[in-house]
């Protein structure tokens, strides 16, 4: 079964549980889009049993829907296992048996004014206990840093207070932790009904800095598959000792360094927010992440690392960095922006009034055209943009 709820649900996802008629919870936002087939969609009470009794798997395109679970399906194991990964201390408190050394510290956002800087574990990242995006994430290497922070934060916190629920987005409290080192990668996968990892994509988080923690650029190739598959797929097997997971879709950020996998976080029942790693798995390689985790397929890497070609296959999310606040916005030209690249495949339009970002580009790049997604990262898009 799946719970569709806000901000936003795909025309890849919505054909595909037409095809496959998946089971939809019938709420007020699957109410609202006329292409679901009516006969996909089932009862609060009708989904609550089903899983209780575990014939249904579950799978969220939206964090929103974390409530419902919280609220619905307390007698099953899923309430805690998403809080295992929702709440940042509870992640570091899981992973502290693979991981004792690393630091980290949760501190209450009234309180962080009052910290003593000077008794910091530093380089440190500092972001909410629970959150979405790279909303309210911060590196700190110094006193100036920190001060940035601290004021940046409470304009930070006001702008999205009321986007996501509670249950995806909390300022109440925040979690200071070590910096992580290495290259930045995001992971698709689920874990199966024996609790075996089965990876659906690895992509590379791409940063114009160092101090850079923007969302901007991810992208995947058969490369990164071939160098990295094994190696996370140890470290899945790691993490689900501990976890216990079953029948459950995770979406996981890493970084490695020196061949050494440190987490940075998971987000629990789903892939990719706002339908998109998985619609570019699916790009790139032809598997429907969606099919695959409610059929409990595996894909055949070996044999698609040996058919396709090199060819990168990126997300581009076009976050406002202009500095114009979006008022201040006439137009944003997205044919202007798809004329920069070689190969667009889809381009989504977002309203920049309601949300901070004016899109998600796909597209597909030669392996010997990187300057095009390097041109793209450094970007304030400042370039498409027609501002009062």
């Amino acid at each position: 079964m799946i719970i569709l709820d806000k901000p936003y649900v795909s025309d890849f996802l919505i054909d595909t549980i037409n095809k496959y008629e998946i089971p939809v919870l019938n709420n007020a936002f699957v109410k609202a889009i006329s292409s679901i087939k009516k006969t996909n969609l089932i009862s609060d009470n009708k989904a609550i049993q089903s899983i209780e009794n575990e014939h249904e798997l579950l799978y969220t395109n939206s964090e929103n829907a974390i409530g419902w679970v919280g609220e619905n399906l307390e007698k099953t194991k899923l309430p805690n296992q998403i809080e295992l990964f929702k709440n940042k201390e509870k992640f570091r408190e899981l992973l502290s048996k693979l991981y004792p050394d690393f630091y980290y510290k949760k501190i209450a956002f009234t309180e962080l004014v009052n910290v003593n800087f000077e008794t910091l574990t530093k380089p440190f990242v500092i972001k909410p206990n629970v959150g979405f995006f790279s909303m309210g994430v911060h590196i700190i290497k110094n006193d100036s840093d920190w001060n940035n922070a601290l004021i940046s934060l409470n304009t930070e916190m006001e702008l999205v207070k009321d986007l996501y629920p509670l249950q995806v987005m909390d300022a109440t409290e925040f979690i200071i932790e070590s910096y992580i080192k290495g290259e930045e990668y995001a992971v698709d996968c689920y874990f199966n009904d024996k609790g075996k990892p089965v990876i659906l994509n690895i992509m590379e988080h791409q940063f114009s800095s160092t101090d850079d923690v923007s969302d901007r650029l991810y992208f995947t190739s058969t490369t990164i598959i071939n160098r990295l598959k094994d190696t996370v797929q140890i470290f899945l097997e790691k993490l689900n000792d501990l976890a216990g997971l079953t029948n459950f879709p995770l979406h996981i950020e890493i970084r490695i360094d020196n061949g050494i996998i440190i987490p940075i976080e998971g987000n629990p029942m789903r892939f990719g927010g706002w339908c998109t790693t998985p619609d570019l798995t699916y790009h790139a390689y032809g598997i429907n992440s969606y099919q695959y985790y409610f059929e409990q397929v595996e894909p055949d890497w070996d044999s698609i690392i040996n058919t396709f070609d090199t060819s990168i296959y990126s997300i581009v999310i076009l976050n406002n960095a202009t500095g114009y606040k979006s008022n201040q916005i006439k137009s944003f030209d997205y044919e202007k922006l798809r004329s920069t690249f070689e190969n667009p495949l889809e381009l989504r339009k977002i309203d920049y009034a309601k949300y901070p970002l004016f899109g998600f580009l796909f597209t597909k790049t030669s392996s010997n055209n990187i300057s095009e997604l390097e041109k793209i990262l450094v970007s304030d898009l400042t370039e498409f943009i027609l501002a009062e």
